[in-house]
């Protein structure tokens, strides 16, 4: 009887440790629109395999790549909706929403590095102002991770502005297709998935896809040979963001763990970009690719028109609250001229 009774409490508390166990367990569906051989897709995996390990193996990530659940525009939707739990993509998708996605995907002619952006975020009240239009949508942002200025990929020179009239280029949804349409291009709007087929078959004459060494990645100058570099034109802000009853159900803990090594994904993203462009940019020159570098007169006529339709897209109480907030942290940096 004694050994009985020994047996029971062993197994009762045995049962205690695994309720405890888990209840601080973590799971997670997440997906990202980039390929898993990319240099952001690497990355992404990175960031999964420190959650994991940080948390002891509390937090099990299930990553999904390349879009492969849902569209790259439906990821937010997906999340929210509990298809998926988190969506490593980027607001710029969600313009259609509400335009104040604009300014936390993709603001445009605005800041010129990843760490000033960043800055924004972390320390200009950038997440302050993000916060409630996620949370609006039932989503929750734990950060972002910026990799810099974009470059183009093309069938034809992208030197100077004049080079954009009749260009027919893959853009995302959003301001970025007007801010074009009134320097003379004809951005059409498609999946990034798409990109690849559709410069293969002639659908478009090049694309804004990412920065050079992702676009090397996705084999985009295998098939163009024109790019620009440095990028000057977008410098979109890839984030985590979370379905918001998930994120509030996780423990503390997990919760700051994934936001600090959201942190840790930026910086790393910076710096791994920095290098992997520079190094990207000689290959190509070597490979015969024509990189062609934006002479200041002419970096200042897109950010003209770019900054000139800011006011277009705040048209809701969010975006004008994202927009205000954005100009007066570019006016501090003497980005914006008041």
């Amino acid at each position: 009887m004694k050994l009985i009774r020994m047996a029971a409490v062993a197994a009762s508390t045995l049962a205690l440790f695994a309720g405890a166990a888990s209840a601080d367990t973590t799971k997670l569906r997440i997906q990202t629109h980039y390929a898993p051989e990319t240099v952001s897709g690497k990355l992404a995996a990175r960031y999964v395999e420190d959650i994991q390990t940080m948390s002891n193996g509390e937090i099990e990530v299930e990553m999904f790549y390349s879009s492969s659940v849902v569209k790259s525009v439906e990821t937010f939707d997906a999340a929210a909706t509990g298809i998926l739990d988190c969506d490593m993509t980027g607001g710029g998708y969600q313009t259609g929403k509400n335009s104040a996605f604009q300014f936390v995907g993709d603001i445009m002619g605005g800041y010129s590095t990843p760490y000033q952006q960043l800055s924004w975020l972390y320390f200009g009240g950038g997440l302050e102002a993000a916060a409630p239009l996620y949370n609006k949508y039932g989503m929750e942002l734990i950060g972002w991770w910026v990799y810099g200025q974009e470059s183009f990929a093309s069938s034809k020179p992208i030197s100077k502005v004049d080079d954009f009239k009749d260009w027919k280029f893959r853009s995302p949804p959003g301001m970025e297709t007007k801010i074009f349409e009134k320097l003379g291009a004809k951005p059409i709007v498609m999946d990034f998935t798409e990109i690849f087929t559709a410069l293969e078959t002639g659908i478009i004459d090049g694309a804004d896809a990412s920065g050079l060494a992702n676009n090397v990645g996705l084999g985009l100058y295998d098939i163009v040979k024109y790019a620009n570099f440095p990028g000057f034109h977008s410098m979109p802000s890839d984030h985590l963001a979370c379905n918001k009853a998930v994120f509030d159900a996780m423990p503390a803990h997990h919760q700051k763990i994934m936001k600090v090594a959201m942190e840790a994904l930026a910086l790393r993203t910076a710096l791994t970009f920095e290098k992997a462009n520079a190094e990207a940019a000689a290959k190509l020159r070597a490979d015969g690719v024509t990189l062609s570098e934006w002479a200041p007169e002419e970096l200042q006529k897109f950010r003209n028109a770019a900054q000139a339709t800011w006011p277009e897209f705040a048209d809701t109480p969010e975006a004008k609250a994202l927009v205000e907030s954005h100009i007066a942290y570019l006016t501090q940096l003497g980005l914006v001229q008041q």
